[in-house]
């Protein structure tokens, strides 16, 4: 196997692997993809279809590889896991995902221990913090996918709402990535005028109660996978696109602004944790996560979401 640069290993060939592995190379993020499997059958189709479409595509190459083949990554992408199953806890499916890590993250750091890794398998910020306690790595080159997706449907859907371009759009949702989250209204903006004056210019004005509206975009992102998966099965285009976008910062050693997940440290008094809040990303992984200042509100949600976490975490023996 000929070692090109940029070098991206993926770990998991099931939907949200393949999706992203598709828009890796649509962007023409890698200029070789290896991807890992215990499914080597499938691994190999996978491959193969990939593949195929070379000539519409920039140069890279795809290869269904063993452990032994992600040296001199870049950057390692872990998308396999179990899903939930009916009537399984959340912290039996951790436990179960646990597990599996312990399998995967000393392969990774045995044969990529340079490389950055990028945690997307479900729960991310308590598989992130695991992947953190399992691999001895320093946390800046371990983190999650965290709330990037969240905080793309956000934009998505107060473009939609006020009829404007989304890159116009800048807001996040923080916090866990899952049912703790929490919409930052406070810091909303739209062409650098906070959303909150916005509304005062928006063509939509007339016919919008703004509480309703805010509660209603907030509810309809936190609630976004659960109708996804219930409509199709699982969510996977919109993660692919998210895990594109973050690796793109990190090979291109871009220091963008993303709300990955990342280990914080004496945010708002939360220490020793996964959450997702705006942080540099570079080539380094995490350089800084940036301070918000949260209103009394959004504070008390960001206390409450690391409470939900951790106690996640200490429920499952992390």
């Amino acid at each position: 196997m000929r070692d090109f640069k940029p070098k991206v290993s993926i770990i998991g060939c099931g939907s949200v692997g393949m999706r992203y592995a598709y828009a890796l190379m649509m962007r023409g993020g890698a200029r070789q993809i290896v991807i890992v499997d215990i499914d080597r059958k499938r691994l190999e189709g996978e491959v193969m279809d990939l593949s195929h479409g070379a000539p519409y595509l920039p140069p890279v190459e795809v290869t269904a590889g063993e452990y032994s083949d992600i040296v001199n990554s870049d950057l390692v992408v872990i998308t396999a896991g179990k899903k939930q199953t009916p009537g399984q806890t959340r912290v039996e499916l951790v436990r179960d995902n646990v597990e599996i890590f312990k399998k995967i993250i000393p392969e990774i750091v045995k044969y990529a221990p340079a490389a950055i890794l990028l945690v997307a398998a479900n729960p991310v910020d308590i598989l992130a913090y695991a992947a953190y306690k399992i691999s001895s790595k320093p946390p800046r080159e371990i983190l999650s996918s965290g709330t990037v997706l969240d905080s793309a449907r956000f934009r998505f859907l107060i473009s939609r709402h006020c009829c404007i371009d989304p890159h116009n759009v800048h807001a996040y949702i923080l916090g866990e990535h899952g049912d703790s989250e929490f919409a930052v209204w406070s810091k909303a903006m739209i062409g650098g005028i906070f959303f909150a004056d916005y509304c005062c210019v928006c063509r939509q004005k007339k016919n919008c109660r703004r509480d309703e509206t805010f509660k209603s975009i907030f509810e309809e992102v936190r609630d976004s996978a659960y109708k996804i998966i219930e409509k199709k099965g699982e969510t996977s285009y919109g993660i692919g696109l998210a895990l594109a976008r973050i690796t793109q910062a990190v090979i291109n050693d871009e220091n963008a602004v993303l709300p990955v997940s990342s280990l914080v440290s004496d945010y708002y008094g939360v220490n020793d944790v996964y959450l997702s809040v705006p942080a540099v990303v570079n080539r380094t992984g995490v350089r800084e996560i940036l301070h918000i200042d949260f209103n009394a509100e959004e504070e008390e949600y960001f206390r409450s979401s690391a409470a939900a976490v951790k106690k996640v975490i200490k429920d499952a023996g992390l």
